[in-house]
């Protein structure tokens, strides 16, 4: 029997992502009272299960889609999972990233005001890139 299956969370944990790094969009945020503490829950389209923000997760999406929790809805990242320290040992937690590489709004701007001479080059120098 797996434990996780035998303890299940009503929150998302690292072993619920399996090993994999999913895209999912979010739907909203809520604050919920957890143990003594408030703490905010990201939920997402399709899923039953929110996920406790820490601040480094809340910090992350705030640097991708701007500080205001509403601005969130609808929009897209990446779940990962990543060794961190905790109270002296190493554990797995989960860790938002950007979803696919999306070029920001002043980079597609600078690129529409190129000459298309010189964006052809760009594209040919990312065939030299080796990955």
């Amino acid at each position: 029997m797996n434990i996780n299956e035998a303890f299940p969370s009503n929150y998302l944990k690292s072993s619920d992502l399996r090993g994999g790094s999913p895209t999912v969009t979010m739907s909203h945020v809520t604050t919920e009272k957890l143990g003594d503490d408030q703490k905010l829950v990201l939920y997402f389209q399709g899923k039953e299960k929110g996920m406790v923000l820490n601040e480094t997760n809340a910090n992350n999406i705030a640097t991708i889609y701007g500080p205001e929790t509403e601005g969130w809805n609808g929009k897209k990242v990446t779940l990962a999972v990543a060794w961190v320290d905790f109270q002296g040992r190493s554990v797995e937690a989960i860790r938002v990233r950007p979803p696919a590489y999306q070029e920001s709004a002043s980079s597609q701007q600078v690129r529409q005001n190129m000459p298309s001479s010189q964006t052809r080059e760009m594209a040919d120098m990312d065939d030299e890139i080796p990955f």
